[in-house]
């Protein structure tokens, strides 16, 4: 196996460099390479392989978002880290984000949170401006079955952010038929009411638009059957959510 200096190089799947919908303005957003989780309804799931993806510095990502400060700062933007699971290369973001912070650029991270609170983890998130956090599922053994692992370690996650004022956009993918029972929704309610950091609640509808990355893997999509969110489907999770 490959080896590097984890603090200096990162594996990245792909960028983009006029972003919109991962967090405030416009984003400068560097999807990083590796995933731990299976998740049933994963549009990247060619992101999943840690091993995978380009090896690229931090200097190197730095150099190429200086070129957009100049209309990402003026929107209220900034740079969005997203994956496959970011987290999973805190060494690196820790480096690139305190190198941001020098540029004041503001720094959001895209996660599930499914990890272990580290030291690494908490000096990253002291560097973080804003945490999009997805909700995978609120029930735990629903959880299990959508994305292979429990959601204590997210729900911990959520809590330790709450704790220290670390801004927050809960997200929750509307699965019909999976995500969306109302007795789950209530208690996802009940949970966000219970954090003190949480600033939106970003609804993101079930699309199908990853299926073809499954199969040109060669891989079986298990939701292949299941439709996508409709808008009123959205309107109905927003009523039950009280938002």
């Amino acid at each position: 196996m490959e080896t590097f200096d984890k603090t200096k190089y990162a594996r990245i799947h792909s960028i983009e460099s006029f972003g919109t919908v991962d967090g405030p303005g416009i984003r400068f957003v560097i999807f990083m390479q590796g995933c731990a989780l299976k998740c049933k309804y994963c549009h990247n799931r060619d992101t999943w392989d840690i091993n995978s993806g380009t090896l690229v510095s931090a200097d190197e990502l730095i150099e190429k978002i200086e070129r957009y400060k100049a209309y990402i700062l003026p929107s209220g933007g900034g740079v969005t880290v997203t994956g496959g699971e970011p987290l999973l290369q805190a060494k690196f973001l820790i480096t690139l984000f305190k190198e941001l912070k020098k540029l004041n650029i503001p720094t959001a991270i895209d996660t599930s949170g499914m990890v272990d609170i580290t030291d690494d983890i908490k000096e990253l998130l002291s560097l973080t401006d804003l945490v999009l956090l997805d909700i995978k599922h609120i029930n735990d053994e629903k959880c299990k079955e959508l994305v292979g692992v429990s959601n204590k370690k997210e729900l911990a996650f959520a809590k330790y952010l709450s704790d220290n004022n670390t801004p927050v956009w809960i997200r929750q993918v509307i699965v019909p038929g999976i995500t969306d029972n109302e007795e789950d929704l209530l208690k996802l309610k009940d949970f966000i009411n219970s954090l003190n950091n949480v600033k939106n609640i970003d609804l993101l509808p079930y699309h199908e638009l990853g299926k073809s990355k499954w199969e040109n893997l060669g891989l079986d999509y298990e939701l292949k059957d299941v439709p996508s969110a409709t808008k009123d489907d959205i309107e109905r999770v927003k009523k039950i959510l009280g938002i």
